[in-house]
């Protein structure tokens, strides 16, 4: 399976449609694109995080590889006192994020265009989401987690969701290695949600 949308610059033509999806009690109306995540709906691993993920009002969180942007969309609904951070290395990705947080009227966004947590570096985090793109590689996801690591507070959460059958239980021993804790918070449909908590601060 390709993995164009993890591509900076996606070559595919255009092919936008409008999805109407309703999470967490709020109907979110969302414009995708081809070689963007996901693109012809929801998937089920993405629903799963954000029906179980714990939000407080005031988090300050990274939606890293946010795609066209419904997780940290819904998030940012969460937190009302908050901020919302979303990043993606797709360019037409973070477009759509864009784009889609004007639609459904959601402004304690920004949306930055870049590698990794390389465009918030020198914010603190009280939570990270993502459902990681696997299919780059393990590198890229390690790279990704280990990112997500330096930009979290002492005592802030890493959630990310996977699919049991591309190796879930082995990313997330990688991650326990990497935070020195990590539990299972749910699953169901092939998926499982995962959470580490930053224990430690960098030496």
């Amino acid at each position: 399976m390709s993995v164009h949308y993890f591509s900076p610059a996606p070559q595919a033509g255009h092919r936008l449609r409008q999805r109407e999806v309703i999470l967490r009690g709020r109907t979110f109306r969302l414009l995708t694109d081809r070689a963007v995540f996901a693109a012809r709906g929801l998937d089920r691993g993405t629903r799963l995080l954000i029906e179980t993920m714990e939000v407080r009002p005031d988090d300050v969180i990274l939606d890293l590889g946010c795609g066209y942007g419904v997780i940290g969309l819904v998030a940012a609904t969460l937190a009302p006192r908050g901020h919302v951070h979303m990043v993606d290395i797709n360019v037409r990705a973070a477009d759509l994020a864009q784009e889609n947080a004007v639609r459904n009227r959601v402004g304690n966004v920004t949306v930055h265009r870049g590698d990794g947590v390389e465009p918030v570096r020198g914010i603190a985090f009280d939570l990270v989401l993502t459902n990681p793109p696997i299919r780059a590689g393990r590198a890229t996801v390690l790279r990704l987690f280990a990112g997500a690591h330096v930009v979290l507070r002492p005592g802030g959460r890493l959630r990310f969701v996977t699919r049991t059958a591309l190796g879930a239980r082995t990313l997330a021993r990688h991650v326990s290695a990497l935070f020195g804790n990590v539990r299972e918070v749910a699953r169901g449909g092939g998926f499982r949600v995962y959470e580490a908590i930053r224990e430690r601060a960098d030496v």
